[in-house]
């Protein structure tokens, strides 16, 4: 099998807790193997979605970064919070490398995310609550995600024996090596920032009455580019279509799961999370 090998610096601090690293510390150089001979294969963990979803009530800060990239307004709100994972299916690993040096060559993957000072790429994944009833959609408040090897997937149909490749996002001047290995998923844990929906009209939505939803993620989502935006991969089966990242199919990468909306869910939550506790972590 070829493999490619592809180096990228990590700054120390990223391995030591960054009040121990002085400004210009050295750096540390690691050398991995991206498996590219094949083509990756994205697809939505439904089990974990299924299993990772809580109706409750939470408190929302103004200086949050979800709040204001999500309009939502500060103050309770009634939510969906829900867990999704990403895993490559595929027989190649899907390397994306540094952020900085996508931005460098203006490729349309990544942009600037003004609040958390670092970059997010771009129709990455495609969060909808949808009314079976109506077809109405929900958009959720998660904007940003960066592509790291978290889990190993037990499901993967092929050898799964392989390490981690990649763990960083990077930062604005530091350098990044993101992906996703071959059996390998990314995952975006339901107390990340943004992973929910907002109920009560609180980001400038309708209102989501109590009822029988469902929750439907799309991992690397078609696209028709807008204003001279780049196409890197064009949908076969759909002319004009776009997709960020490439597959070997592009046809599996959505999962949906139903969910029971109640009246008043209250802080405990509802659902299969229900009196998980309410610390919210960062946005990954």
């Amino acid at each position: 099998m070829r493999a490619i090998l592809a180096r990228f610096r990590t700054v120390l601090g990223f391995l030591l807790a960054a009040s121990l690293v002085a400004p210009g510390a050295a750096r540390a150089t690691k050398t991995i193997e991206v498996d590219q001979d094949g083509t990756p294969d994205l697809i939505v963990d439904q089990g974990l979605l299924r299993q990772h979803w809580i109706v409750r009530v939470e408190t929302f800060d103004a200086s949050a970064c979800d709040v204001q990239e999500g309009s939502v307004v500060p103050g309770d709100h009634p939510i969906v919070r829900f867990s999704v994972g990403t895993p490559n299916i595929g027989d190649a690993d899907l390397f994306v490398g540094d952020p900085n040096a996508h931005i460098q060559a203006n490729d349309g993957l990544y942009e600037f995310a003004t609040c958390h000072h670092h970059y997010h790429f771009r129709h990455y994944a495609l969060y909808e609550l949808i009314d079976p009833n109506t077809g109405h959609v929900w958009r959720a408040a998660k904007r940003g995600f960066c592509m790291l090897d978290l889990e190993k997937y037990g499901a993967y149909p092929g050898p799964n024996n392989n390490d981690y490749k990649f763990r960083s996002c990077g930062a604005v001047g530091v350098p990044g090596n993101q992906g996703i290995s071959k059996g390998w998923s990314d995952v975006y844990w339901w107390k990340l920032q943004g992973q929910y929906f907002v109920l009560d009209g609180g980001d400038g939505q309708a209102v989501v009455p109590p009822g029988e939803y469902i929750i439907r993620i799309t991992v690397n989502p078609g696209f028709v580019p807008q204003g001279g935006e780049p196409c890197r991969n064009a949908d076969p089966l759909h002319p004009g279509v776009c997709h960020q990242l490439p597959e070997s199919n592009f046809e599996n990468n959505i999962a949906e799961v139903g969910i029971t909306i109640p009246d008043h869910p209250g802080r405990e939550g509802v659902g299969p999370l229900k009196d998980q506790a309410a610390g919210v972590a960062g946005d990954k």
